[in-house]
C-alpha cells in the first residue's frame, strides 16, 4: 500500500483534459472527473503555463507533487518520456480450449515477451498443447477449472518478471502495444495500465455493429486515471499490464465474474495509480450470436451484487444531485414549472459560489447546471431499464398517467446517445439493441442481489453539497468483464 503519492518523475510532460479551462489568469481551475474547482498560488501558475507548452515537469519536488495533484483530480495526463528504461514483461494467456482463437492470439503476441498460457481444464487440452508448441510458449495446466480470476493466479505465480501482461485468448493483439504502454510504469505510483479493446472486425450484421461501436470492453477514446468516480472507473481485465509487485495476492479467485474490476478498486484503495492509454489498442473477438450475447449480458449483471459487498458506496444503481433528482421528479409528476424553479434556484447558488473564481459565473453556472441536470434525467431514465423496469412495469400498470413520461424516460437515453455518438449502426436496430443490454444486465443484477442478499446496487446514490462545491461527479459506467472461461 502507497501512503502517500511520490512526485510525478521529472522527465514526464502533461496533457490537458479536454474538461479542463482555466480562469483568473490561470489561478482557478474547472476540469477533471469528478469536475471540481482547484485555485493555484502565484508562484504556480507559471509552472503550469509552462507545462501547457510542452516542458518537462522538473527535478522540484513541489512541482512533481502538483503535477501528480493534478493528475490524479483527471486535470491533466501524463506524458512519459519515450527514451526510458523498458521494464521485463512476462504474457500470461489464460484459455479453456478454444485452440483456433488461442493460435491467433499467440500469433499476435509476436516473440517479443516470455509467454506463459495457462490451460484452466480444457476439455481438449491436446489441441490447446498443440498450439501452445507450434506458438513456442510455455504451457502450464489446471487440473481443474477455476475460472479467469484462478488461472490468471496461478500464470502470475510462473513469472518472475517486473510486469505481467494478461491478455485473454479470444484477443487479436497488433504488433507493439505493450511496448506502448511500458513508459507509464516509469512513474512509481503507477501499479497497472490498460489500452483500449476493440473489435477485430469479423463480423458483420446489425448486433456485430452495435458491439463494434458499443462493446462493454471498450472504454472509449480519451484516456484517464482509472479509479471509482474518474471518467474511466474500471477497466477490463481483456488485455491488462500490472506490476507484479503491486498485485499481492492477484485476482481473488472466489468471484467468477467482476474479479478484474474489483481488483483495480483493490488497487486504487491501496494508493496505487492505474492509466488507461487508448493510444494502445487491442482487437478483441466479440460474441454477436443473441443468445450467447444476451447470457453474456445476464452474466456481466451479477457481478454487480458481490462487488458492492466488497467496494461500498461505488456501485449504485444511480449518482446524481438530489437537486436534479428532485427536479425531474416533480417533471414527472406533472409539474413542470416547480421544477424548473428549482433548477433556477440551483444554479443561482452556484453562480453566487462561483463568482469569486470564475469569470464568468452565470455562464458557467448556467452550462454546468443545465448539463448536470440533463445528464441525471439521462441518467434516471438508464437506470429504469439498466436496473428498475420490474419496479418501473407495476407502476406503470397501476397508474396509466405515469406510463408517458416512463416510456420517454426509457426511450430517451438510447437516442440521444445515438444522436450524441453517431454510429454507422441505425436508430431503430440501435435502439433496440440497446434495451435489450440493459434488460440482460438488470437480470443479472437481480439474481446477483438475490443471491448476495443486498440490495446495494439497486439503491440510488443522492448527494446535495460535493466536497468542492462545483457539480456532481460524472454517472458511473456499469463495471463488466470478460467473463469467458466458464464451466
Amino acid at each position: 500500500m502507497l501512503t502517500e503519492d511520490p512526485p510525478l518523475p521529472a522527465a514526464f510532460r502533461l496533457r490537458p483534459d479536454a474538461s479542463l479551462s482555466f480562469h483568473h489568469d490561470g489561478k482557478v481551475l474547472l476540469g477533471g472527473a469528478p469536475y471540481r474547482l482547484m485555485r493555484l498560488n502565484e508562484r504556480a501558475v507559471p509552472v503550469v503555463d509552462g507545462w501547457l507548452k510542452g516542458k518537462p515537469i522538473g527535478e522540484r519536488r513541489s512541482f512533481g507533487l502538483l503535477a501528480r495533484r493534478l493528475v490524479q483530480a483527471g486535470m491533466m495526463h501524463p506524458l512519459p518520456p519515450d527514451d526510458g528504461p523498458r521494464p521485463s514483461v512476462t504474457v500470461v494467456v489464460p484459455v479453456r480450449d478454444r485452440a483456433e482463437q488461442l493460435a491467433r492470439c499467440l500469433a499476435g503476441l509476436g516473440g517479443g515477451h516470455g509467454v506463459v498460457v495457462v490451460d484452466d481444464g480444457s476439455l481438449n487440452p491436446e489441441a490447446v498443447e498443440e498450439v501452445v508448441r507450434a506458438a513456442g510458449a510455455r504451457l502450464v495446466r489446471r487440473a481443474v477449472n477455476g475460472g479467469p480470476a484462478a488461472a490468471r493466479n496461478t500464470g502470475l505465480a510462473h513469472t518472475v518478471t517486473e510486469v505481467v501482461a494478461f491478455v485473454d485468448s479470444d484477443c487479436v493483439p497488433r504488433p507493439g502495444w505493450i511496448e506502448a504502454l511500458l513508459p507509464h510504469f516509469a512513474d512509481p505510483a503507477v501499479a497497472a495500465v490498460a489500452p483500449r479493446i476493440t473489435a477485430d472486425g469479423s463480423k458483420r450484421g446489425a448486433l456485430a455493429g452495435y458491439e463494434a461501436e458499443r462493446s462493454a470492453l471498450d472504454m472509449g477514446p480519451r484516456e484517464s486515471i482509472v479509479r471509482p468516480g474518474a471518467a474511466v472507473p474500471y477497466v477490463p481485465s481483456a488485455a491488462l499490464l500490472v506490476r507484479r509487485a503491486a498485485v499481492g495476492r492477484g485476482f481473488d479467485e472466489s468471484m467468477r465474474v467482476g474479479e478484474d474490476v474489483d481488483l483495480v478498486w483493490r488497487l486504487a484503495a491501496d494508493g496505487h495509480h492505474i492509466r488507461y492509454d487508448p493510444r494502445s489498442t487491442v482487437a478483441h473477438h466479440h460474441r454477436t450470436q443473441p443468445r450467447q450475447w444476451f447470457a453474456q449480458r445476464i452474466q456481466y449483471g451479477t457481478s454487480a451484487a458481490p462487488l458492492a459487498n466488497r467496494h461500498p458506496d461505488t456501485l449504485p444503481a444511480a449518482s446524481m444531485a438530489g437537486w436534479s433528482a428532485a427536479a425531474w421528479g416533480l417533471a414527472m409528476a406533472r409539474k413542470p414549472f416547480a421544477g424548473a424553479a428549482l433548477t433556477a434556484a440551483t444554479t443561482a447558488l452556484l453562480a453566487r459560489k462561483l463568482s469569486p473564481w470564475c469569470d464568468q459565473p452565470w455562464t458557467m453556472a448556467v452550462r454546468l447546471s443545465a448539463g448536470g441536470t440533463l445528464l441525471a434525467g439521462e441518467q434516471i431514465g438508464r437506470t429504469l431499464t439498466r436496473t428498475w423496469w420490474p419496479l418501473a412495469l407495476p407502476l406503470a400498470a397501476a397508474l396509466p398517467r405515469l406510463r408517458p413520461p416512463l416510456a420517454a424516460a426509457a426511450l430517451l437515453p438510447p437516442i440521444l446517445e445515438h444522436r450524441r455518438t453517431r454510429p454507422h449502426t441505425r436508430l431503430l436496430p440501435w435502439t433496440a439493441i440497446r434495451l435489450a443490454d440493459d434488460i440482460a444486465y438488470s437480470i443479472g443484477v437481480w439474481k446477483g442481489c438475490l443471491h448476495q442478499r443486498t440490495t446495494a446496487p439497486l439503491r440510488p446514490k443522492l448527494w446535495w453539497f460535493s466536497p468542492d462545491g462545483i457539480t456532481p461527479p460524472r454517472p458511473p459506467r456499469t463495471p463488466v468483464t470478460n467473463g469467458k472461461m466458464r464451466a
